[in-house]
């Protein structure tokens, strides 16, 4: 046996005995599972993670949603097999259908998702389904399985000080939101949001609708509304039918409770629906922030990205960009010197309008990497950078257009552009019996007639009875140009 051999040997061996050692029964699952990190670590991460999740997509800004939310999530995770996390529940300003968790017990719901729901039930199920992600230790257990993937350092990485700070997992930030859960671990949160359903004592035959409600969504044509759940969450398939089996071995007492219908209803009353125009819209290839007051054109037919801390846009092809940001300094002047001060960046000429061209380059090879435009402007009290950038090959083909963009900043103080509302939800009591088409002729909204029928979870053609709450979806009407 040579050295080599045997030095493999023994690391195997050693990565034997770490799996082994690392292998822990879960109470909330019954079962053994593979866990590198304590659970103070686990807490650790998502205590670290959660304000970058709040400053990348903002806290919804409503304090009545947020005592609810985590009152009504401190009721479900009462009922865990961890209930004594520091659990944190919070409803982020995002208008895409979505809920997440992070290790440690930070759930978080889009207000996105929250105008899909009908009755207190249905919310309290996907609680229930996130907080059974924490209790199953779903993300610290991907995590582990990283860990052991860099375990090509060797069995003295091990019980490195670098390895027991989990590989700098904790690093990953928001992108520890969207680990992706495979069919056993989503079958594993529905079974376990189930139990806490019925454990805090509500109607469990509210969480199939929720299922069939996003499943909905997905199909509808409205690449806006596909709910992220489905891509962070993937089908395990026939979900509906497994949780109505489920539910149809309960006792015969869990399987009734609370829905709470009429009170959710009457709490969604005012809840921002889809986009908010105050954080940014756009009309055309114009952006428009209202709450900063300024406007920026961006490429012809270029796909334009709005984010809480930066706007952008993308060429079709995905190889050239412009993207506006806030900077750090507290000039332009100070902006330009910290920009390129930076190694890899060559600063080119003045192109007018206080724009200038750079030259990126791969601080170890010194090859030329890409070109691009910066400009740094002030307004309202603060220090805008606009950054334009593309492969060198692209230049010609992108530079004049991002050059464009980026001298199309400007102040906007035209009150129709400022005094923009957002989509919101109202809610109707019926006076009589009507169809939701008939409801939407005599109480329009300004979504259409399909996405309607989805956020009120019936078809057009159902017979709505008297005194039913329903919602619609009023203003949000943008300027005309």
């Amino acid at each position: 046996m040579t050295q080599r051999t045997r030095a493999r040997g023994i690391r195997a061996a050693g990565i034997c005995l770490l799996v082994i050692a690392a292998c822990t029964m879960n109470p909330a699952t019954g079962q053994r599972q593979l866990t590198l990190m304590s659970e103070s670590q686990e807490i650790q991460i998502g205590a670290q993670t959660h304000p970058e999740v709040l400053a990348t997509y903002g806290a919804y800004d409503d304090p009545t949603w947020q005592t609810y939310i985590q009152q009504l999530g401190e009721k479900m995770a009462a009922t865990s097999e961890r209930p004594n996390l520091d659990w944190t529940f919070t409803v982020l300003d995002d208008p895409v259908v979505n809920a997440m968790a992070l290790p440690g017990g930070f759930i978080y719901i889009n207000r996105g998702i929250l105008a899909h729901f009908n009755s207190e039930a249905e919310l309290a199920s996907v609680l229930g389904h996130e907080i059974g992600h924490v209790t199953a230790r779903h993300s610290v257990e991907q995590m582990s399985r990283a860990q052991l993937a860099q375990l090509g350092l060797g069995v003295a990485a091990i019980a490195s000080e670098e390895f027991r700070q989990y590989a700098g997992l904790a690093g990953q930030g928001v992108n520890l939101l969207f680990l992706k859960f495979g069919r056993d671990d989503e079958n594993q949160a529905d079974t376990l949001g189930l139990r806490y359903l019925t454990r805090a004592g509500y109607d469990p035959y509210e969480m199939p609708k929720v299922f069939n409600t996003l499943d909905r969504v997905s199909q509808s044509q409205s690449l806006r509304a596909t709910p992220q759940w489905l891509s962070t969450h993937p089908d395990p398939g026939n979900r509906v039918e497994r949780m109505d089996a489920a539910i149809g071995q309960l006792p015969a007492d869990e399987r009734e409770g609370t829905v709470g219908r009429a009170s959710y209803m009457h709490r969604l009353q005012g809840l921002v629906f889809a986009d908010d125009p105050r954080q940014g819209y756009t009309i055309g290839r114009t952006y428009y922030h209202p709450a900063l007051a300024f406007k920026i054109d961006f490429p012809d037919q270029w796909r334009i990205i709005n984010q809480r801390q930066a706007v952008g846009a993308l060429n079709e092809s995905r190889n050239a960009a412009v993207v506006l940001t806030l900077s750090d300094e507290v000039s332009p002047r100070a902006a330009f010197d910290s920009f390129f001060a930076q190694q890899g960046i060559e600063k080119g000429p003045n192109r007018g309008r206080n724009i200038f061209a750079f030259r990126s380059f791969n601080t170890q090879t010194g090859v030329r990497e890409a070109e691009g435009v910066v400009r740094f402007i002030s307004h309202g009290g603060r220090v805008y950078q606009l950054l334009g950038y593309t492969g060198v090959d692209t230049w010609k083909t992108y530079g004049a257009s991002m050059q464009q963009s980026l001298g199309s900043f400007a102040k906007v103080t035209d009150r129709r552009y400022l005094d923009v509302k957002p989509k919101t939800i109202d809610i109707v009591e019926l006076p009589q019996d009507m169809t939701l088409a008939d409801f939407a002729a005599r109480y329009p909204s300004t979504v259409k007639m399909s996405e309607l029928a989805i956020i009120n979870g019936v078809n057009q053609d159902t017979v709505l009875e008297k005194g039913h709450l329903v919602k619609r979806v009023v203003c949000g009407k943008l300027p005309i140009r």
